[in-house]
């Protein structure tokens, strides 16, 4: 008989590819694991409050925009994959649009890089974080978002990680003097246990869960997006924000020795990829091999080395 393998609600957000220390909290039945702890204890708390997988997966999304700001962010997006209670399972794709105003001939050199306005595209989280809540979730967008407010305005001890991936960005960061009154207010990016604090943040944030998606995608926040683009020679318009929507996809799957594995459709290039490595590696006795050994090692670099060969195609 066929077993199932599924994530009860699996969220991918652009994020870095370093992890964190474990982060994981446990419930009798259920786990959540993020790359940041206070991310994860929101999480916790809200499924202990009576909240869905969906309701844990959106706050700890907002929640990441303050704890995590390298990667998890809400001028981004994602995809996020569903399995619910009936069994059946839905995929939602809230990654970044381009502009309308986007042409094939902007980037087929490397000279857009010297505007790095050209390179924002119109931001999914919000709108892809509100769908799910308000279609699957059980909380109110208010109890959901609040704790991510309360990160915001009252700060919280930046970890050892955290400092080290502002790090990686610290040029980008110090050459916009509003961002750098953020990150690096004494002129150096923040370090270690140093309390970082986002007051405008926590004002996005509120407003957001006062007016929902509008006050993003047509609100004051839309306002101050658009003006900061045109400011700095960048495409985004009010018209790209207002006309933005989430797309509602059927997952893919595939087999893996008995397993079904639900995974993310196009436009992510990952669930297929990831079922290409499998169908491949399911060819060899992996288990008899020995776990780690060199000859299970290559044969699974070899598998991934086919399959990103051709998701580069």
């Amino acid at each position: 008989m066929t077993r199932l393998l599924s994530f009860f609600c699996a969220l991918f957000f652009i994020s870095s590819v370093y992890s964190a220390s474990p982060a994981p909290a446990y419930g009798d039945d259920y786990m959540v694991v993020t790359a940041q702890k206070l991310a994860t204890n929101i999480g916790n708390d809200i499924l202990r409050q009576g909240g869905n997988a969906v309701d844990a997966a959106v706050a700890i999304g907002y929640a990441l925009a303050v704890v995590h700001p390298c990667c998890g962010n809400i001028g981004g997006g994602g995809f996020m994959l569903i399995r619910k209670k009936d069994g059946t399972t839905v995929f939602l794709n809230f990654r970044e649009k381009a502009p309308l105003a986007v042409k094939e001939s902007f980037y087929v050199d490397d000279s857009f890089k010297k505007t790095p306005y050209l390179l924002v595209a119109v931001p999914g989280t919000v709108l892809g974080l509100n769908t799910a809540l308000k279609k699957y979730g059980r909380l109110p967008l208010k109890t959901i978002i609040q704790p991510a407010i309360d990160l915001a305005n009252n700060g919280f001890a930046v970890s050892r990680y955290g400092a080290r991936l502002l790090g990686y960005f610290e040029s980008s960061l110090l050459a916009q003097p509003n961002v750098a009154a953020i990150f690096a207010p004494s002129g150096e990016i923040i370090q270690p246990e140093q309390i970082l604090k986002q007051p405008e943040l926590a004002r996005s944030l509120t407003a957001i869960a006062n007016e929902g998606s509008d006050a993003f995608y047509r609100g004051s926040i839309a306002k101050q997006l658009v003006q900061a683009s045109q400011q700095n020679n960048g495409l985004i318009t009010e018209k790209d924000l207002a006309s933005y929507s989430v797309q509602e996809l059927t997952p893919i799957t595939c087999n893996y020795r008995g397993y079904d594995i639900i995974t993310a459709p196009p436009p992510s290039a990952g669930g297929v990829t990831i079922c290409q490595v499998l169908n491949i590696t399911e060819q060899y006795p992996l288990s008899e091999m020995g776990f780690h050994s060199a000859k299970a090692t290559h044969i699974t670099i070899e598998a991934m080395r086919q399959a990103f060969k051709d998701r580069s195609q």
